[in-house]
């Protein structure tokens, strides 16, 4: 009697290291709840900034998901949606001036990608946060361009007036800050609608409140023991995005609780130490990518405790 393959009845059987959890989640899900909290920092940008803000922003969306695609066929690894490029795109974005050269928009994306991301290996292999370290060298490689900061303006398609950020004034209304109604990049002016999509990660499991606050306070504390306006160095500049959408990132900072904490502690000081001595006005981008280098040592020496080991406490293993 002939047998039938056991692969006719059911699929084969998969294999893989510890530890085998089953969930709900997964990567599309948790990149697309991201996407849609960061439409509420879109939408302000688009109502304080003008209908050219869509236009940086499509034009770093098709970049990204472009370059991704092609690194992958270079690679010869299969391209798959997951999202993450469009996140991306859009916290890269965030961070520009509102009236970034679309030139600029594309070579930042395509950076942000290709050598973020994809040439460590792709999504989850990557060292630093790929938006910030294409805004970073988009920003380091054409500074004029990112000291034209325009008011908010009803002139959805026009330039505007141009204007200093109020980190660069130094003193601005902290209701203004508050809901957006100031200049600096397009996604970071409105503390209000940032919160409220922390708030919506948070509920949604994607984020621990403690890494937020402990960034946010940690800034409010150096900055108040240097004599400075807490709650000014909190609203103002990309703080707030930085703290619930770049601090918070799975990949680049530390995988246990507390070598986040040590983490952001680290960013914040240095997020008050840059605006303070050194010759820019805002720091949160290069904070976060500095202890996004020192990562990998804090793993090291920040091991959790293995479930049911009860001896002494382990290690470095070298």
């Amino acid at each position: 009697m002939k047998s039938e393959s056991p692969s006719n009845h059911q699929p084969p059987l998969l294999l893989s290291p510890a530890p085998h959890l089953r969930g709900r989640t997964s990567i599309e899900r948790d990149m697309y709840i991201v996407t849609g909290a960061l439409l509420l920092p879109v939408a302000g940008a688009v109502y304080f900034f003008g209908l050219y803000v869509l236009l940086m922003l499509g034009t770093a969306l098709i970049s990204a998901v472009f370059s991704e695609y092609i690194c992958k066929m270079m690679r010869r690894r299969v391209f798959h949606m997951d999202g993450s490029a469009v996140v991306t795109a859009i916290l890269f974005t965030l961070t520009l001036p509102p009236r970034t050269p679309l030139w600029i928009v594309v070579i930042g994306a395509i950076f942000a990608i290709a050598i973020g991301k994809e040439v460590f290996g792709g999504l989850g292999q990557n060292i630093f946060n790929p938006a910030l370290a294409g805004r970073a060298v988009v920003g380091v490689s054409f500074p004029v361009h990112f000291t034209e900061y325009i008011a908010p303006t009803t002139s959805w398609l026009g330039d505007g007036v141009t204007t200093a950020t109020p980190l660069a004034v130094g003193v601005t209304p902290h209701w203004d800050l508050f809901i957006g109604n100031v200049a600096g990049s397009v996604g970071e002016t409105s503390a209000l609608l940032i919160l409220i999509s922390g708030i919506i990660l948070i509920a949604t499991g994607l984020i621990k409140w403690q890494v937020p606050l402990f960034f946010i306070g940690t800034v409010a504390g150096f900055s108040f023991i240097l004599g400075q306006n807490p709650l000014f160095h909190i609203l103002a500049g990309g703080l707030m995005l930085g703290a619930f959408f770049m601090v918070t990132d799975y990949v680049t900072t530390p995988l246990t609780t507390n070598g986040r904490i040590i983490f952001v502690l680290g960013a914040g000081i240095l997020v008050v130490l840059i605006r303070l001595f050194a010759h820019m006005p805002e720091g949160v981008a290069f904070s976060i990518l500095l202890m996004n280098a020192v990562t990998p040592l804090i793993d090291r020496y920040i091991r959790p405790r293995p479930y049911g080991y009860r001896g002494r406490k382990i290690g470095v293993i070298r």
